[in-house]
């Protein structure tokens, strides 16, 4: 489709559904390519025609937010209106339903449902793997304050 075409198709759909920003289409669409690539590299050349399920691409939608977006991932999604994985659900499906995506007979919102918590996705990956205590540095020698050197 051309990006003017999609531009419109776009507005169209913010006049009958304010929900999500613009910019979350735009988003979703370039998450798509991401996944699509993403599955091409780990499934061969005859990956491009095949049907992207909504579980691939929340993990496409999560790889492209965290390198496009880095710590302000979640920030960035929020400011859109998406706070959780139903919620790309529901762009795709007004995508859908704007002739912009396509869908198979066995594809629903539900397949949206709960994959992962926007915390763990989007927050996760910048948290410090292990928390580590004052005790845990002083059994590596050293000293705990108000001991003599």
């Amino acid at each position: 489709m051309q990006t003017l075409d999609f531009d419109q198709t776009v507005e169209s759909i913010i006049e009958s559904d304010d929900r999500f920003a613009a910019e979350s289409y735009y988003f979703l669409r370039d998450a798509l390519e991401v996944t699509h690539r993403e599955l091409k590299k780990r499934h061969g050349q005859d990956h491009q025609a095949q049907h992207v399920s909504g579980r691939q691409l929340l993990e496409g939608i999560r790889q492209h937010a965290l390198e496009e977006f880095g710590p302000m991932s979640l920030t960035v999604l929020t400011e859109w209106g998406i706070t959780r994985c139903e919620d790309f659900g529901e762009i795709v499906f007004n995508m859908v339903e704007h002739k912009l995506l396509s869908k198979t007979d066995e594809d629903s919102r539900e397949d949206f449902r709960s994959i992962y918590t926007f915390r763990e996705a989007f927050e996760g990956p910048f948290l410090p793997q292990k928390p580590r205590s004052i005790e845990s540095g002083f059994s590596k020698g050293l000293k705990k304050p108000g001991t003599k050197v």
